[in-house]
């Protein structure tokens, strides 16, 4: 008897928690709501009082079956490359937040920063725009490519589709500038002009961005609450490019009934910068933690931020090939090849393992990569069709 109440108590959380995620998951596009943290982080401060719906949630969480993986491992992958589409990836989590300050704010206008092909900025202009706010964005290009027409390749297609003002800058002024020091040159400038501009960081990675994945740490706990396998991952590995995402799951897992090891695999700078940023964001939040208790940070720069050696742009190729599932070159396909890269060289710290690869997203990123890839497709060949073939008209005629 005992037993069957168990069960029947057990069948009845995993209803409620089903509906409690259907609600979140249909909660209506583009609605400003007031935020409740979870109950393991409501000690943090500031707590954001608002957020907007953007993204589709929650994103599905799948067996991925990587080729080669160690004894017993057990590799899983949480999509948030299927957040949306304009506004797919990681960045939307962030900008739910961000965005609903910007209104509380009263602004009418969104500065933000990243290099060319920047999706956090494809998805900040988008948002922008759903909310009827101007962007301007500052864009980094190499020095040749400056002071001319950015063309419509990826990410810049969507962003001047939809409208973005596009300040170019060179790598060697960002540099010796900073991120700072330009958004707040043309913010000055903007207000200068009348308008009320709202400055988002590179990435979205400041504190309150940082709950973007405090919140889908509560997600990933709610989506485990669900099954009834009781699956439970020891590891979590996500990419690293502006540190609010690592710093948001990894404080989640930390507080939350998780308990993962993360994993970051940085694209830019060195792991030593990051745990410092990390810091900066967790002591903005009164988190009282370490950085580095709460994340392992691997180099996986490579040649440097989205540059790609052959060798890990054929490693996309091969993981599409074999699971279907398509990685960015600048972040999770960067990610993806250092995870492997591991496991090669000690497969024994992660036999046994269950690991969640968090996919964030980037796929327009690729379109400035088909020169570089055009090698690597090699699966066409002209159809050879016999003149004795009798015409026979099939469903949509065309002509």
């Amino acid at each position: 008897m005992r037993r069957r109440l168990l069960t029947l108590s057990r069948v009845a959380f995993l209803e409620l928690t089903k509906r409690r995620m259907s609600a979140t998951s249909m909660a209506e596009f583009l609605t400003k709501s007031p935020y409740s943290p979870p109950s393991w982080a409501s000690h943090l401060r500031p707590l954001p009082s608002h957020t907007f719906s953007l993204a589709h949630r929650p994103t599905p969480i799948h067996r991925w079956n990587l080729p080669n993986l160690p004894n017993g491992t057990e590799l899983w992958i949480k999509r948030d490359d299927f957040t949306g589409m304009e506004l797919s990836g990681n960045k939307v989590r962030k900008l739910e937040f961000l965005m609903a300050d910007a209104v509380e704010q009263q602004a009418d206008t969104v500065i933000t920063i990243g290099g060319i092909q920047s999706n956090h900025c494809r998805a900040t202009t988008v948002a922008s725009n759903y909310l009827n706010l101007d962007t301007h964005l500052i864009l980094r290009t190499s020095k040749l490519l400056a002071d001319g027409d950015p063309g419509l390749v990826g990410n810049l297609l969507v962003e001047r589709l939809v409208g973005a003002n596009v300040h170019l800058i060179s790598k060697e002024e960002y540099s010796s500038i900073g991120s700072e020091a330009l958004t707040s040159a043309l913010k000055e400038k903007l207000e200068k002009e009348g308008k009320k501009p709202y400055v988002i960081p590179v990435g979205g990675s400041n504190s309150l961005g940082t709950w973007g994945y405090i919140e889908a740490a509560r997600e990933i706990e709610e989506q485990l609450k669900c099954r009834t396998d009781g699956l439970k991952f020891d590891d979590i590995v996500v990419a690293c490019g502006s540190g609010g995402t690592i710093a948001g799951i990894s404080l989640g897992s930390w507080l939350g009934a998780l308990k993962a090891k993360v994993h970051a695999f940085s694209v830019c700078d060195d792991p030593d910068y990051f745990y410092d940023f990390v810091q900066g964001l967790l002591d903005g939040l009164q988190a009282g933690v370490n950085s580095r208790d709460i994340v392992s940070i691997h180099n996986a720069k490579g040649k440097g931020y989205a540059m790609n050696t052959s060798e890990e742009l054929k490693f996309l190729k091969d993981i599409a090939s074999a699971t279907s599932v398509i990685l960015d070159p600048v972040y999770s396909g960067k990610a993806a090849y250092g995870l492997i890269n591991e496991m090669t060289k000690d497969p024994k710290n992660w036999e046994g393992k269950k690991i969640l690869f968090i996919h964030t997203g980037g796929l327009l990123g690729l379109y400035d990569k088909v020169d570089q890839m055009a090698s690597l497709m090699g699966n066409w060949t002209r159809m050879d069709v016999q003149e004795s073939v009798p015409r026979k008209d099939g469903v949509g005629k065309m002509f």
